[in-house]
């Protein structure tokens, strides 16, 4: 308790003179030394001790900058932390102008010794043509080291004066972002994720800023600060973007007020929008080729009499025609003729094709803007261009709306890929208003088992039949894992799955039970040595959903989402062994999660000449608040309990 006591105090004393003492570059404190540990977070590798960031602009050969200074401590708790010693700066640029880093000097402090980074060690390549990278390793590194460094950075580009992320992979002590910002640049500024500030200052100072032959401006002085800031742990699958929770502070430029008098608007209205996306180049007038598609397509595609059957035939044959070369395009350039007669283009060339065809046939299609779950959602607030980066054709037939997207080769007509399934997105209607829509992914995700096993004395095995069928998102992604590789080596991998000595004899996939959003598969298979002396132990779940529970952080602090609703649904029939009789069966278990939210059911039944397993699994809703996960994470420890520790015992007569 006296050591916990210490440790506790030590940090609240590092806390206070960080907070005290910003500017402290090169020394460290005996708290600093000590520390060992870091009892918020016993499992850190490494803490940030002491960050700070100061924005503001300055008037540099004539032209305004946003200079941006940075100073962090760093403390490495064990070898795991050692990834913390590298480290990258990017650097914007374009033809005309790049951002330029300056005063970058770095220090490994191990206890009182320090070893000073060389200039010869710190290294730029550029990373594409808008992007460099500055990069260098902290020398001298071990358990207990201190990683300090800081530099200027000088950017000649005003509206990205981003902001501040408060939390990281690592817990920090104290973070502290401060910002001068001339009254002329009037920006919207909002703080995400579920941490409260511990400082939150704005404060006028008059005449701050001044540039030669005008009048000089006032200053908005901002300070923010946040205390013992847990890591943001991306450890576990089925999660959105993770900048849609990470606890940070975002500036976006709304207005630039000149001290000439002129004014620029940089936030919109989404009538703005709504007007320049219609004659741009890239979007707009992108969505007049109905003539050209009209000319290259076969007439009988536009001119089928039921709608529906219209749409899903156009749907099909752009979807076969072009090959999508994995790039997004939304604000790049996108031709759509010249996509079509290559047969290969990006998502936003490919679906305009399809919105182009669409509208040629009379079917009533509007261009859709989201973005995709890596990255954040679009805010509603007001137009955020940047915020889009991909868009798909939004179809109204018969009284319903389909959401079509043909970059895919095996998503189904009205399914989305799972990259697009992201909630909402913006339809373009040109010819009205824009407007928010949302995106309603497939509800009839299935994955089911059947299995029949016998056991044959004389051979000393068993011997059954398989039976595995998919729907919706399941059949799509099997679909695309089967015609991705050889049949052979597709079961190759079916076996290798599954635990004990099991082979595949035989395997079919009958064309005629087989849809875009249906797939069956049977197999035919054998176990060796499943019988073994008086007594036969078998685990039924020889396919298991999950072998592993996939929520396994202590404390979780954003949503779970799945994107879709899944079932998963087990039915076995095993044969009791000729000379045996059931001696023990596994426990029926019913666990629930919420209103149904999230529902489990094991059930087993024995006779004198089989045993029925039964097992389903319901992921009813898509969206996991963070506050269920400890509940969500207790479901799952059962569901894989059940899938691995289930035992049918058969003992010989």
């Amino acid at each position: 308790m006296q050591i916990r006591y210490t440790l506790l105090l030590f940090l609240f004393s590092i806390a206070l003179l960080q907070s005290q003492q910003p500017d402290t570059f090169g020394k460290v404190t005996p708290e600093e030394i000590a520390m060992t540990t870091y009892p918020k977070d016993p499992t850190a590798n490494a803490v940030v001790l002491y960050e700070r960031g100061d924005n503001y602009f300055e008037v540099i050969n004539r032209s305004i900058k946003v200079v941006k200074e940075y100073h962090v401590k760093i403390k490495i708790l064990n070898e795991k932390g050692y990834d913390q010693a590298d480290i990258s700066i990017p650097l914007r640029r374009t033809e005309k102008s790049s951002e330029k880093l300056e005063e970058l000097k770095a220090i490994t402090h191990n206890g009182l010794s320090q070893t000073r980074l060389q200039s010869s060690h710190i290294y730029t390549k550029d990373v594409h043509e808008f992007k460099s990278e500055c990069s260098f390793t902290f020398p001298k590194l071990k358990k207990g080291s201190i990683l300090e460094y800081r530099y200027k950075l000088i950017s000649p580009f005003i509206y990205n004066f981003k902001g501040w992320d408060f939390q990281s992979d690592i817990p920090k002590i104290y973070s502290e972002f401060n910002a001068k910002i001339p009254g002329n640049y009037l920006y919207n500024r909002a703080l995400t994720g579920n941490l409260k500030l511990d400082t939150n200052d704005s404060k006028v100072k008059k005449n701050c800023f001044h540039i030669d032959g005008y009048s000089s401006a006032d200053c908005e002085i901002v300070k923010y600060t946040m205390k013992d800031i847990p890591a943001f742990k991306i450890a576990e699958e089925y999660m959105l973007a993770s900048s849609n929770y990470i606890s940070r502070i975002d500036f976006e430029l709304s207005e630039y007020r000149g001290l000439d008098g002129t004014t620029d608007k940089y936030t919109k209205s989404w009538e703005d929008v709504d007007k320049e996306f219609r004659s741009d180049k890239n979007i707009g007038r992108q969505l007049t080729k109905k003539g050209f598609f009209e000319n290259h397509v076969p007439e009988s595609l536009l001119t089928e009499e039921n709608e529906l059957v219209r749409a899903k035939n156009i749907f099909a044959f752009v979807q076969d025609h072009f090959t999508w070369n994995e790039k997004f395009g939304i604000y790049g350039k996108s031709r759509v003729k010249e996509a079509f007669e290559e047969g290969k283009g990006n998502v936003s060339e490919i679906n305009m094709s399809l919105i182009n065809l669409l509208n040629a046939a009379g079917l009533k299609t509007n261009l859709m803007l989201l973005s995709t779950r890596e990255i954040g959602l679009p805010k509603k607030t007001h137009p955020v261009m940047s915020d889009f980066n991909y868009c798909i054709g939004k179809l109204d037939v018969n009284g319903k709306t389909y959401l079509l997207d043909a970059t895919d080769k095996y998503v189904a007509f009205g399914m989305l890929p799972y990259r697009a399934l992201n909630y909402y997105g913006r339809v373009m209607d040109f010819k009205n208003e824009s407007y928010w829509y949302d995106i309603e992914p497939e509800k009839n995700n299935l994955h089911q088992v059947r299995m029949h096993l016998q056991f044959n004395l004389e051979n000393n095995n068993a011997s059954g039949m398989l039976d595995i069928t998919n729907l919706g998102y399941n059949a799509i992604n099997v679909r695309e894992e089967i015609n991705s590789q050889s049949d052979e080596d597709y079961l190759a991998h079916f076996e290798e799955n599954i635990e004990g000595d099991f082979s595949i004899l035989s395997y079919q996939r009958k064309k005629e039970l087989q849809e875009d959003t249906k797939t069956i598969e049977r197999f035919e298979f054998e176990i060796q040595n499943a019988l073994n002396g008086d007594m036969v132990y078998l685990n039924p779940f020889l396919i298991r959903f999950f072998k592993e529970n996939p929520f396994t952080l202590e404390k979780r602090t954003y949503p779970v989402d799945f994107g879709y609703p899944r079932k998963y649904k087990f039915f076995m029939i095993v044969d009791v062994p000729e000379g045996y009789v059931v001696h023990e069966l596994p426990k029926p278990q019913v666990i629930q999660m919420g209103d149904e939210i999230v529902e489990m059911k094991f059930q087993s039944k024995g006779t004198e000449k089989n045993v029925l397993i039964t097992f389903e699994l319901a992921l009813n809703d898509t969206h996991i608040p963070a506050e269920n996960y400890d509940g969500l994470k207790e479901v799952f420890k059962y569901v894989t309990d059940v899938q691995n520790n289930s035992l049918l015992i058969f003992k010989k007569i």
